[in-house]
């Protein structure tokens, strides 16, 4: 560029050549000057535009403030020649910042270059648009990038650029996009040919995914079809194949998201997925040579044993990478033990059993001195998950004695999380009060007031442990170096249960004072006011160093903190009168125990970690806590929705922390119901509606076979059959026109699926040619009685983006199985069941057939269709129908179901009657035969 630019390469050259700074300043004043004045005088042409805003350019970038050439800048983005549109966007990225009102001149000029048909353009503008990223310019043109990434013409360089800067504004700006009108189009680029969008719109549904889970759960199946194609059928471009491996990235992102969703209640899916999981761990099984092909087999090994974790913890696929992680957490390559340890943790945070674990606890230990801090911090995090009440002692243990030697930026965080395991996990109270002094003694600047807070709690509401605890924290006091965190405890404990101890030999009240006095010159004014306090209290239970302690209020009477000064004026005061007052009795009444709290330990640390923007799936912690996180997310969706980036979370931790004390549980910790599936139940989409559609449907809750929707690119065809609580449909989608119905994804949507599953045999095929048929087999079982349609939903490419959402006729009636009756059985039975609520009944009008008569053979036809036996000679009226049959379910078993229909011709109207066992499957039968037969034929 800046070879043809003569006057440039000039003030470049001159700029390098400066000896001082004062030299180039003078140069650049100089250069300022005449770009100002050219600028003034106008009539500049392209060129020099051009070359004078690159000269800004280049002084802005040496670090000087600029404040000239904006307007320029502007004016440069609508040239036709491309090297001074590459400079006007270049100084409109550099120069202006999001909030800049030379940005609104700007917009219009870059919609102009999205509309184009010329991909250098559309690339300019798409990066101006993700580096500026401006709210104003995310509302004004998100459409028309979203437009320019799902326009079939749009050159793969485009899109892939187009998605990106979505990705962009998403995370700066995302109540701008439309994340869940946008879902089912940006899904379908999943399917798309070049395997760089796939890449790129995958990124993108990352992220909106995790905020719009509902929205975007099509995406699952699209991801776990991608991978069976790229793991089983190699079905890849050499081009991205990275030294052997199918596109590395394209496998990790697709395995992260789909750990993004609760474990998929699809057999045929989770067959899949576990073939394609086995393939990639026994890919891995053998490492090679090729250190890229080491890591890019290792990027996707590691995701893919997140995910396995994540769908079963207990399943073989788990037992097998418990194995291999065992082998790379003690590997020479420290991005394998950092990514080892890291997905250990992961599988304590979600095992049932973590036996498998410590049998490599020694070799975690040493990970704690490791030459890499990161390994450190993830060992940490390791042994932090795997804890429990059996190798608590060994673990706080170890982490204690590292604490000595750890690094100063893993110390808060260690201290946090010896304090949780501690108090979690203790054993005894002694135990736990020997080892948070301990960690307080060694530790010292980095323990926050919560630990502190939390011994002074557990002490106060044990009255077995207040004598121990005031012998220790004694000892402690007396060493010569005590940090003030122990000097607050001391005051604490020793003011409220040293006259205890008072009697002992060593502890008299007077070698009390003596010791925590000393420590006292040494502390800020916070922990001398607590000191006060333990004082007066002395002054009340150790009446032979009353003078001492009047003595020490006097001194502090005459103090500049005004604190100090009020508490040492009061306490003087108090214990200045007489001994038989009871004042001072009253005011120093020991402590009453503290009501439980919620911990603030967990809470401080969570915020101490953060988060990311690809949210995590699971914390560190344990499978308890795990599950206590999921159900508090769960409720926090289903209550107020998500608070953006945690504020609500961070205002309830931020609570004041004496009031987030927590009581210690030593009770060892039940078995807790598996919350790690998430509700399910999805808003059913909108139907499709119609004559023709409800008249299909119609028909086919009576018949086996016909058509369900047709319009003039699509007809969806069924044929059924069903066998006691099994079903099978043959569902066929013919494509009508001349070209290929591309992005194809078919869905079935149950209502309850605790009552009915229906899972299609295989993944569908994401495409149908042109003017064929495709046919897929549903399977379905009934396991109880339901009373809603599944809900078949269809989207595809052809030309636009199109989505048909049908309901699927499976229905209670069809797994039922007809069961042949005399009349004296029949009546029986029917008296047995008796009227309600295991009766239902409802009378209702009917049409007649063109000769006014009644239409027989259509009532015979629907009550036989729905799957019920017709009996003969039981009604002794021939236009009455009586049927029987039983209904089978795998969960409730088997269901007796009795009907007698009776129409009336004269008055137009039909009684009909069902009787079963159970009064919800009398309802259902009911509805379904009344709905049929008010319909016209």
């Amino acid at each position: 560029m800046a070879a043809n630019m003569r006057g440039l390469t000039q003030f470049i050259a001159d700029i390098r050549g400066a000896r001082v700074r004062e030299l180039e300043e003078k140069r650049i004043n100089k250069e300022m000057a005449n770009i100002r004045k050219k600028f003034k005088d106008g009539n500049l042409d392209g060129y020099q535009k051009k070359k004078y805003v690159a000269k800004i350019i280049f002084t802005y970038i040496l670090g000087y403030k600029v404040d000239v050439g904006h307007m320029e800048a502007v004016n440069l983005i609508s040239s036709s020649k491309y090297s001074e549109k590459q400079i006007g966007y270049l100084a409109v990225t550099l120069l202006m910042h999001e909030n800049s009102d030379f940005l609104r001149l700007v917009v219009n000029s870059i919609r102009k270059d999205l509309d184009e048909n010329n991909e250098v353009s559309n690339c300019l503008a798409l990066h101006a648009i993700a580096n500026v990223g401006s709210s104003e310019m995310a509302e004004a043109l998100s459409e028309d990038v979203h437009r320019l990434l799902i326009s079939p013409i749009s050159p793969t360089f485009v899109k892939k650029k187009a998605a990106l800067t979505l990705l962009r504004l998403y995370r700066k700006h995302p109540t701008v996009i439309p994340a869940a009108e946008w879902a089912l189009r940006l899904i379908s680029i999943m399917d798309d040919q070049d395997l760089g969008v796939v890449i790129c719109v995958t990124s993108l549904i990352m992220a909106l995914a995790q905020d719009h889970l509902d929205a975007y759960a099509v995406c699952y199946t699209k991801a776990v079809d991608r991978l069976h194609r790229l793991v089983i059928e190699h079905e890849y471009s050499p081009t991205y194949a990275y030294y052997k491996v199918p596109s590395p990235w394209l496998q990790v992102k697709l395995l992260r998201l789909l750990q993004y969703y609760p474990p998929s209640e699809d057999g045929t899916l989770r067959s899949v997925l576990h073939e394609v999981l086995q393939t990639i761990m026994n890919n891995s099984a053998e490492p090679s040579r090729n250190v890229q092909h080491n890591n890019a087999q290792h990027a996707v090994l590691f995701e893919a044993i997140s995910l396995a974790i994540h769908l079963d913890a207990s399943s073989p696929l788990v037992g097998t990478s418990a194995l291999l992680l065992a082998r790379f957490i003690s590997s020479k390559e420290t991005n394998v033990r950092y990514l080892g340890l890291d997905t250990m943790a992961h599988l304590a945070a979600r095992a049932d059993s973590l036996e498998p674990l410590k049998k490599h606890q020694g070799t975690i230990i040493l990970s704690l001195r490791d030459k890499d801090i990161s390994v450190r911090r993830r060992a940490l995090d390791l042994l932090y998950s795997m804890c429990d009440t059996d190798n608590s002692e060994l673990i706080v243990g170890e982490l204690l004695r590292y604490l000595k030697v750890a690094d100063y930026a893993l110390r808060e965080e260690m201290v946090l999380k010896i304090a949780i395991l501690t108090e979690k996990y203790a054993n005894s109270y002694k135990w736990y009060v020997d080892t948070i002094l301990q960690l307080i003694s060694a530790a010292g600047d980095h323990v926050g007031d919560e630990v502190w807070y939390r011994v002074v709690q557990i002490v106060t509401n044990t009255e077995d442990l207040q004598e121990y605890a005031a012998k220790v924290v004694f000892e402690h006091l007396k060493s010569p170096s005590t940090h003030e965190s122990l000097v607050k405890v001391g005051g604490y404990i020793l003011g409220e249960y040293g006259h205890l101890i008072a009697n002992d030999a060593g502890y008299s009240p007077l070698e009390q004072f003596q010791v925590l006095h000393s420590k006292s010159q040494f502390c800020v004014a916070s922990t001398r006011s607590l000191l006060l306090s333990t004082y007066i209290k002395w002054v009340n239970v150790f009446p032979e160093i009353k003078p001492q302690l009047i003595n020490i209020f006097e001194r502090y009477r005459h103090v500049l903190d005004a604190e100090l000064q009020q508490r040492a004026c009061e306490f003087y005061a108090l214990a200045s009168r007489s001994d038989d007052d009871e004042v001072l009795q009253n005011v120093c009444e020991e402590m009453p125990p503290f009501p439980p709290r919620v911990s603030a330990l967990i809470g401080r640390l969570n915020r101490k970690l953060g988060d990311t923007e690809d949210k995590r799936t699971w914390i560190h912690g344990g499978k308890e806590m795990n599950l206590e996180r999921q159900a508090i997310t769960r409720k926090t969706t289903l209550g107020t929705g998500p608070s953006a980036n945690g504020t609500a979370a961070g205002t309830a931790d931020a609570q004041d922390v004496v009031n987030s004390l927590a009581g210690l549980d030593l009770s060892s910790s039940g078995d807790q119901p598996d919350s790690s599936r998430m509700d399910s139940s999805v808003v059913a989409p909108p139907l499709a509606v119609g004559p023709s559609v409800d008249r299909w449907f119609n028909k086919l809750t009576y018949g086996t076979e016909g058509v369900l929707y047709e319009d003039v690119q699509i007809q969806i065809g069924i044929k059924s059959r069903y066998q006691g609580h099994i079903g099978q449909l043959a569902v066929y989608f013919g494509n009508k026109i001349s070209a290929p119905l591309t992005s194809f994804t078919s869905t079935v949507h149950v209502n309850d699926s605790e009552a009915l599953s229906a899972t299609f045999a295989k993944i569908p095929p994401n495409m149908i040619a042109a003017r064929t048929q495709s046919q897929q087999l549903l399977h379905v079982e009934c396991k109880k009685a339901f009373s809603s349609f599944p809900i078949l939903t269809v989207s595809f490419l052809a030309g636009a983006h199109q989505s048909i959402s049908i309901r699927l006729p499976i229905s209670v009636t069809k797994f039922i199985e007809g069961v042949k009756l005399g009349q004296a059985d029949f009546f029986e039975r029917w008296k047995v069941i008796g009227g309600p609520p295991r009766e239902a009944q409802a009378v209702f009008p009917i049409a007649l057939d063109s000769a006014g008569q009644l239409d027989l053979v259509r009532h015979r036809q629907v009550v036989s269709g729905n799957r019920l036996e017709v009996l003969e000679d039981v009604d002794p009226n021939p236009s009455n129908l009586v049927g029987a049959g039983v209904l089978h379910t795998s969960v409730d078993g088997k269901v007796g179901c009795l009907l007698r229909l009776e129409p009336n011709r004269e008055a137009k109207l039909c009684r009909l009657t069902v009787r079963s066992t159970s009064e919800d499957v009398a309802a259902e039968v009911l509805r379904l035969i009344e709905r049929v037969l008010r319909s016209d034929p």
